[in-house]
């Protein structure tokens, strides 16, 4: 069973932090009102060039930047701590319930969040084989804020939690089933915070209960997947044993024949690094034109670039590919909803994903696809059978959600 924490009632902030390799995200939040007290981002630690903005969200505040050498994940968030206490949003403040860490990977044994124990961490970190790149950042983090704040909560969100949801036949590879078990061979997904939050938001946007809602989710950002949620629960998503499967993305090939690994190895002669680095760092949108910036390819685009334009459609391709294997797997599909930087604000990108599945019962009004807003909306026509949406995702309100509602247990 998870351990819990109970906090002073009058306790309301969740401070989030999501730490990468040699970054550090955070978000002060008021969970009585959901409202941004503070939002921040330390990058380029260990660099002489270590970069800190921090943005007061009360009264409208003028964004703070400070530059100069930041060690370690340690100085990284005393500096943030130290810009909150400019605010009067101090760490130490009795309003302060909890601090909630994004973690990557949870594997198959964290399907909700929980609070960090010594066994927990200890879990995270037998995880990381096969989340090399995300979980030690993850946990350097939480070790750095048990540090400067023993005595509170400290909670682990799960990117793969809401994926645990998958059946057995949507989370295996088709593999020998005791080298898949013996090395953790499976399905996870990620991106889970944002279709969590998403197919639950997009429900309210229809004005239905979340359990009578089927929704395909398309997290569209320089990483990118796709689910399938059935009332509330995921059963399919597009994202397997790591983050490179899938959807074309900004720098990820997403979906190859497992062979071309082989291959590469064999007749180009390339190592096993050289090929991750090819698949996670050179592929996707970045390989097939050179550039990850889906506004720049659209630019080229209409000015007839003829690699932009070919990168474009591929990329277009594997969603309306995903669109209809999920169609199927859903059997009834009341929206797809687009989401996450490319989802939310590229136009271009929804109508072309749509276009030509009107068999499937979806379409966009073009006029309602062209409004720009931060705001939740449909782009499909009044009288469309399925309809389609785009709803701004909301990761750190979803990691606070979650994390407030564990330590008021």
């Amino acid at each position: 069973m998870t351990p819990t924490h109970t906090t002073d009632g009058r306790a309301s902030r969740v401070l989030v932090l999501n730490s990468g390799s040699s970054s550090v995200k955070y978000q002060l939040l008021d969970m009585r009102d959901r409202s941004r007290l503070a939002t921040g981002l330390v990058e380029r630690i260990g660099e002489e060039t270590s970069r800190l903005v921090h943005t007061p969200s009360a009264g409208g505040g003028a964004p703070r930047e400070r530059t100069g050498r930041i060690a370690d994940h340690e100085q990284a968030l005393k500096a943030a701590a130290e810009e909150l206490a400019a605010d009067g949003l101090g760490l130490d403040s009795p309003e302060l319930a909890a601090i909630g860490h994004r973690v990557v990977h949870g594997g198959l044994r964290f399907s909700e969040p929980t609070v960090i124990t010594d066994e927990v961490l200890q879990e995270i970190e037998r995880l990381v084989p096969v989340a090399p790149l995300h979980n030690p950042a993850n946990i350097t983090g939480i070790r750095t804020a048990q540090a400067l704040r023993p005595d509170l909560p400290q909670v682990a969100v799960f990117d793969t939690a809401f994926h645990t949801t998958m059946p057995e036949h949507a989370a295996r590879y088709a593999i020998d089933v005791e080298t898949a078990d013996a090395h953790r061979i499976r399905r996870y997904g990620f991106h889970g915070t944002s279709h969590a939050y998403v197919s639950r938001r997009t429900a309210e946007l229809l004005g239905r209960p979340v359990a009578d809602v089927n929704v395909i989710v398309l997290h569209l950002g320089n990483g990118a997947s796709a689910s399938a949620v059935a009332g509330g629960r995921c059963v399919e998503t597009s994202m397997g044993l790591t983050p490179l499967e899938g959807l074309v993305m900004g720098t990820r090939s997403g979906d190859v024949d497992p062979a071309v690994t082989f291959h590469l190895k064999r007749v180009a002669g390339m190592s096993v690094d050289e090929i991750d680095d090819l698949l996670n760092k050179r592929s996707g949108l970045v390989g097939l034109c050179g550039d990850n910036d889906m506004r720049e390819i659209r630019r080229r685009v209409e000015e007839g670039d003829e690699r932009a334009a070919l990168a474009f459609d591929v990329y277009v391709h594997r969603l309306k590919k995903y669109i209809g294997a999920y169609s199927a797997v859903l059997g009834r599909v009341d929206a797809v909803v687009f989401t996450a930087g490319v989802g939310e604000n590229s136009a271009p990108v929804r109508e072309a994903a749509i276009a030509g599945l009107e068999g499937f019962g979806l379409a966009v009004d073009p006029d309602r696809n062209a409004v720009r807003s931060g705001e939740p909306r449909l782009i499909s026509p009044d009288d469309a059978r399925v309809a389609v949406a785009v709803v701004p995702t909301d990761e750190e309100l979803e990691i606070a959600g979650q994390t407030f509602a564990l330590v008021h247990n």
